[in-house]
């Protein structure tokens, strides 16, 4: 369909305000926090699972193929309209339809900010417990599109740990209802199935979460090694000692060079790695438990250790991680995020080898990542403006990708597959295991109109 017609026919649908069009509304959403750039051929702004159903139904019965956006944060290359098309952007449906105390649930539409709903449920003494970094932009339904995790899912899982059910819209435009908010509901698990298909099955308008009470006490702490080495010994240590702490956070020295640069945290630059450790629950035997965490760490060299007193010491030392990837971003003008898990006996490991590909292709690479479970972040630090480096830099990347998935791990945590991991994927899945996941594609979209070009890698021609 001409451009010209789809838009006119989007105005009639939704309204005039709701339709952008112009060259330069389009050029602002080629774009999100990955490489890769494509423009969409127009972008609506839908406030209401109506207009969802409608837009839908029209791009299907005129053979037009579909993406769904929230804020763009993306790290995959998960929300760029590769063939064109519509994005459908989320960020209008931004409430918080009905808090249920009784029963631990929120019920939220996509375009909800993830911080925006953990300040509304602190007001209550409620947490949702995933907390990506990219909390203070990325929507809700980006994260359940990615299954995103963040510090606290060492603890209490990713986002598909939270997501109860909620409303769908088909390849056809036609709405349904997938789980509730009660456990146990009968026939599949459509919700489990959903949750981190990354916009390729469909979109979710509205969310049933789970929320937990606030807990009785937190204790923080900043633990400084000499060598990552002690580090990932500690994390494997605790975990082994019987104790699961909310988090369990690493940052190399590049990392906390750049975070002490940015920020001026009174961290020491020559330290080789730093483990946040956080614990909570009940106040009764949070000392005794805190005090276990400090006899191992004293038993695998600790440096220093820094205990929070209060909440403004704990917000400090959260400030340094949580800013780290903006921190870094001051290095060189660009940098790729890549994503990895791996046991985490194999941590100390596996980054000696990350360490070693940065050098074999002379990249600077910043390491955070997630220690309790392994997730890694290498951050290759590059210039995009060296057609060279830029080539270094995705070789690295693959590499860093192929020493995940040898080390018994996956090729993603909690950033998805989208485009720029789409060739790993036959890492670590075969051929049957491939055409199964097509399968459910093909159940849940037959025409391919849901985000095309993203997760499955395209079926090899034989001769």
């Amino acid at each position: 369909m001409e451009k010209e017609k789809m838009v006119k026919e989007l105005n009639r649908l939704i309204g005039k305000e709701s339709v952008l069009g112009t060259d330069m509304q389009i050029q602002l959403y080629e774009y999100d926090a990955s490489l890769i750039r494509s423009k969409p051929d127009c972008i609506v702004l839908p406030t209401s699972t109506e207009q969802v159903s409608k837009v839908v139904k029209f791009a299907h019965d005129n053979g037009i193929r579909v993406i769904a956006r929230g804020a763009g944060t993306n790290l995959s290359g998960g929300s760029i309209s590769l063939q064109g098309g519509i994005a459908i952007v989320l960020t209008r449906m931004n409430n918080i339809l009905e808090l249920d105390i009784e029963n631990q649930r929120v019920v939220v539409q996509p375009g909800v900010i993830t911080l925006n709903l953990k300040n509304f449920l602190a007001k209550h003494g409620y947490l949702y417990q995933p907390d990506p970094a990219s909390e203070k932009a990325s929507t809700l339904g980006g994260n359940i599109g990615e299954n995103s995790g963040g510090p606290h899912c060492l603890k209490y899982g990713v986002t598909s740990n939270h997501v109860l059910g909620g409303e769908l819209v088909l390849y056809n435009g036609e709405v349904v209802q997938i789980g509730g908010k009660a456990l146990d509901n009968p026939g599949y698990d459509l919700s489990g199935v959903f949750v981190g298909s990354e916009g390729t099955l469909g979109i979710m308008t509205k969310a049933i979460l789970r929320i937990m009470p606030k807990a009785e006490a937190v204790k923080t702490m900043m633990c400084i090694f000499n060598s990552i080495e002690e580090g990932g010994d500690t994390v494997s240590a605790i975990i082994a000692d019987g104790i699961i702490p909310a988090t369990l956070e690493m940052m190399d020295n590049l990392t906390i060079k750049a975070v002490e640069e940015a920020y001026n945290m009174g961290l020491p630059k020559d330290a080789a790695a730093i483990l946040i450790i956080e614990l909570d629950g009940l106040s009764d035997g949070m000392e005794r438990l805190t005090n276990r965490i400090l006899d191992i760490c004293k038993k695998h060299h600790v440096r220093e250790i820094r205990v929070a007193k209060d909440q403004a010491e704990r917000d400090k030392i959260w400030a340094g991680r949580k800013g780290a990837f903006g921190a870094v971003g001051r290095l060189r003008p660009n940098y790729m995020v890549n994503d990895g898990t791996v046991p985490r006996t194999k941590l100390p490991e596996t980054l000696a080898k990350v360490i070693a590909i940065g050098k074999k292709y002379n990249l600077p690479i910043a390491n955070v990542f997630h220690a309790g479970d392994g997730n890694l972040h290498p951050l290759i630090l590059f210039d995009e403006r060296d057609a060279d480096e830029l080539k270094r830099v995705h070789a690295a990347a693959n590499e860093i990708l192929k020493v995940c998935a040898d080390m018994g791990g996956t090729i993603s945590g909690e950033h998805g597959i989208g485009v720029e991991k789409i060739h790993g994927m036959q890492l670590i899945c075969s051929s049957q295991d491939l055409a199964s996941m097509r399968n459910v594609k093909v159940a849940f979209d037959p025409d391919g109109t849901y985000n095309p070009g993203k997760v499955l890698p395209e079926l090899q021609k034989t001769a």
